[in-house]
């Protein structure tokens, strides 16, 4: 009987884009898009079911696969395995997941699944874990599974969310804060429909780059380079151009949060100009320095610019998926409905829009 749900939301990255594997700091937002995991206790196994996907995912109640894994259920397995291992009492589970994330979308739909389902068997098993370790446990279930060198902001946002407010996240000291949303400001966010798998992507191609860089100068954490001092040290160090444009995409974006962050603090409201600029560059970095957009993500951010967006960006790890836009809230469907026309006309493709709402994070019985 599953008569108990813990709910456990995506994330909207406003800036902070592939610095968090690298010590730096992010601004996201926990959203209303998430999974839903309805359990119950069981006897002598873990058996999750998913409403989008015709598989049932089956473990020993120590998180062990009874057969060979593929798809989601690699998740599953991982975050109870590493569950176990953290000392979690091998306690049965019968649950069932549904998702609203959009899966590729660059939304965190494998992060909402993994602390979805640890925290469920957690509950389950009157196992309690602080936040911030189960989201390093979940960083870390992540890379078991498929191997993606991902960083701490997904899970970390997916439970440390708070309503009305981003997180900023130092990803190297763990320190973070909240930081009060504008009112009055919609998040908006825009797919693709281009899908892509970090596993099979070039994303740990972009972080090896970043980390060859990164030794060269000697700085494993480059938090609190200026964008000059990156340039200066990297030419003295020899550092080839492109592990050089690695190391400015991810130093100017440090300085891009900082930015932001104090343009979403401005005593009298939030500073729209600067967020609009700040987005810009940051799509442009993503592009240009570290070149993980591609030409629909471009098309998408011009088009949320030239139909009225406050700011626009590619979001997520890259190679397809979505953007991220700000706009007026009341004109918020209206930037959706114009763009995802104007882009269906330009590519043929049918995009999805969300307008989302800030929420809590990760927690039992929320909606």
């Amino acid at each position: 009987m599953t008569d108990r749900v813990v709910f456990a939301p995506g994330r909207v990255n406003l800036i902070g884009e592939h610095t968090d594997y690298s010590g730096g700091l992010v601004l996201a937002v926990a959203v209303d898009l998430g999974v839903t995991v309805a359990w119950g206790p069981a006897a002598d196994a873990i058996r999750l079911r998913s409403l989008a996907f015709p598989e049932t995912v089956e473990l020993r109640s120590d998180g062990a696969p009874t057969s060979q894994l593929a798809g989601w259920g690699r998740y599953v397995a991982a975050v109870a395995q590493l569950l176990h291992e953290r000392g979690r009492p091998p306690v049965g589970l019968e649950a069932t997941v549904d998702s609203t994330v959009p899966i590729g979308a660059g939304l965190s739909s494998s992060a909402a699944l993994i602390v979805g389902v640890g925290l469920a068997l957690c509950r389950a098993s009157d196992f309690d874990l602080p936040p911030l370790e189960l989201a390093r446990l979940a960083q870390t279930a992540e890379h078991r599974a498929v191997g993606v060198p991902c960083g701490l902001m997904d899970p970390a946002t997916s439970l440390l969310g708070r309503h009305g407010y981003a997180l900023l996240l130092d990803c190297e000291t763990e320190e973070h804060r909240y930081v009060p949303l504008p009112l009055g400001v919609g998040i908006v966010v825009i797919d693709s429909g281009v899908r892509r798998q970090l596993e099979r992507s070039g994303y740990a191609d972009r972080r090896a780059e970043l980390e060859r860089g990164l030794a060269a100068i000697g700085r494993a954490r480059p938090k609190s380079l200026t964008p000059a001092e990156a340039e200066s040290e990297a030419r003295a160090a020899g550092v080839d151009d492109v592990a050089a444009r690695r190391i400015r995409h991810v130093v100017s974006e440090n300085d891009r949060v900082r930015r932001c962050v104090a343009a979403l603090e401005q005593p009298g409201g939030a500073d729209l100009a600067t967020l609009g600029d700040v987005f810009r560059e940051g799509h442009e970095s993503l592009r240009n320095d570290f070149e993980v957009s591609i030409p629909e993500l471009d098309l998408l951010v011009d088009l949320a610019y030239e139909c009225g967006a406050i700011g626009a960006r590619m979001m997520g790890g890259g190679f397809g998926g979505s953007i991220v836009a700000l706009a007026e809230s009341e004109a918020a469907r209206s930037l959706v409905d114009a763009v995802s026309a104007a882009y269906a006309k330009r590519t043929g493709r049918e995009p999805a829009g969300y307008i989302c709402r800030s929420v809590e994070g990760a927690a039992d019985d929320a909606t």
